[in-house]
């Protein structure tokens, strides 16, 4: 653990700056041509997260600098863990099932390398270098769920009211080749009860002990890590 708070406000700072790039050219802004639909999506909405919470840690770390404090540089270890895990998991889904799925050419631009690699790792690693072991309690490893269903909530009852978060061109008939714009009412395959019905929940209760395993698996690195300090 780092405990130097010029490093840690360096580091924060860096990430803060990082994390707000990739969601202003993620949301357009670097084009002028603003288009806040992705603001929709649970990348950008977890992104935004990440800003805050680094914006959070340099306050705090510049804050105990001015105040001549000493100690440990790490701020709300359990809140960290939580949105980290919360990332983390923007990250892996992205990569390992939507990738597949989309342009290549968008693989490499500096928004998504981003808002779906660079964002989370950092967040990943503030939680490494600078949280305090046996700052954990149990009980937090199941506070990692309450943003993820939040949004499939705030997701499903958008789409359910009519809100069409992207087209997908298709065509009109077997015996037609006019190309026509479907309407898709989820932000992710896996949130579709148009087109997977109560296989949805089946997805989203999947994904639920996803997150539920990574911050067990953290909880228990913490728990380690705590003993091993104690030990020496």
């Amino acid at each position: 653990m780092i405990q130097n708070r010029r490093i840690a406000l360096a580091f924060r700072l860096g990430a803060l700056i990082f994390a707000l790039a990739g969601v202003l050219v993620a949301v357009g802004a670097a084009s002028g041509e603003v288009g806040f639909g992705s603001l929709m999506f649970y990348t950008l909405q977890s992104n935004i997260l990440a800003v805050i919470l680094f914006a959070y840690l340099a306050f705090r770390t510049g804050r105990s600098m001015k105040e001549n404090l000493c100690g440990s540089v790490g701020f709300n270890t359990r809140l960290v863990m939580v949105l980290t895990v919360d990332l983390l998991v923007t990250m892996i889904v992205f990569w390992a099932v939507l990738a597949p799925g989309v342009p290549p050419e968008y693989l490499l631009t500096f928004d998504n390398i981003t808002v779906h690699t660079i964002t989370p790792l950092l967040c990943l690693l503030d939680y490494i270098l600078f949280s305090e072991a046996g700052r954990l309690k149990y009980r937090d490893v199941y506070y990692v769920c309450i943003f993820p269903l939040f949004y499939v909530v705030f997701a499903t009852i958008a789409g359910q009211a009519g809100y069409v978060f992207y087209y997908v061109n298709t065509t009109e008939s077997l015996f037609s080749s006019a190309i026509i714009q479907e309407p898709v009412r989820a932000p992710y395959f896996f949130l579709d009860f148009d087109e997977y019905g109560i296989m949805a929940v089946v997805f989203i209760a999947a994904l639920v002990v996803f997150f539920l395993i990574l911050s067990h698996v953290i909880y228990l690195i913490d728990r380690k890590r705590h003993r091993t300090k104690n030990d020496k």
